[in-house]
């Protein structure tokens, strides 16, 4: 599931093959910009801000966000693309590389000086250079009556987390995610922990929050409904959490080692 840590590495790879490079191709496929077209502009950097990235070409700046099912790939010329062509929501290609954005959940092109209005909403960034966890912690605190898993996913408080490090954090902390933030004595221990967490994962295509690798036993609690706490053996419960659909948040928890 994209994460931060997800679009993070996907803007440091897609940096490492367009930084610098002429667009030879350019096709949007999305009406409302399905007529720009940057070929002959200059990648001059692909940057991620929380789970939103940004692919900045001349003056311009292609604003996506991968919601659940979108991925960027980059292939070779002439190789063939692992996914279907009528997933496509972005076509860019230089001397070198294709770069194509599959099912992207959010895909526009912005002027530059647009850029930080855009995304003026969001809150410090955990992999980002304005990191603040003190502003973090009060931006979590000005609205007590949140339930924590809501307010950790709450990308106006601090962007980057999604349903997996949420559930996880609260584990890791021992806190209920149906606990109030005004109830959480925790909110600047799970500040910290979400900043270590995320960002000791955000080289990796795997993520990791157990210290353990292995497929099937990198998580704690996330997706693991009805199988046994790796810690305790009671089998984790589920449900949703949220009041609307906006914060709608799947929740996974071990009713013995978080209260």
């Amino acid at each position: 599931m994209p994460e931060g840590d997800t679009v993070y590495l996907t803007a440091r790879t897609l940096d490492a093959a367009l930084h610098g490079a002429t667009l030879t191709r350019c096709d949007i496929r999305v009406p409302k910009f399905a007529t720009v077209d940057l070929t002959g502009e200059t990648v001059h950097e692909v940057a991620s801000r929380g789970k939103h990235l940004l692919i900045r070409a001349g003056e311009a700046s292609i604003h996506s966000h991968l919601k659940m099912e979108g991925s960027w790939h980059l292939y070779r010329h002439g190789t063939r693309w692992r996914r279907p062509a009528f997933q496509a929501r972005a076509v860019l290609e230089t001397s070198d590389w294709v770069a194509v954005g599959f099912e992207l959940g959010l895909l526009e092109v912005l002027d530059r000086d647009r850029e930080a209005e855009r995304l003026d909403y969001l809150g410090p960034d955990l992999l980002g250079p304005d990191w603040d966890a003190a502003e973090a912690v009060r931006r979590l605190s000005a609205r007590p009556e949140s339930p924590i898993a809501v307010a950790l996913g709450d990308q106006r408080n601090l962007a980057g987390l999604g349903n997996v490090y949420v559930n996880e954090l609260c584990f890791l902390r021992g806190v209920l995610p149906t606990r109030t933030v005004g109830e959480s004595e925790e909110l600047p221990a799970l500040v910290d922990l979400a900043y270590r967490l995320i960002n000791t994962n955000r080289d990796r295509s795997q993520r990791v929050t157990t210290g353990d690798p292995r497929r099937g036993a990198h998580l704690w609690v996330y997706s693991r409904g009805g199988q046994p706490c790796r810690r305790c053996g009671t089998p984790i419960r589920s449900g949703s959490l949220g009041r609307n659909e906006l914060e709608l948040r799947n929740t996974y928890w071990c009713p013995v080692c978080q209260v």
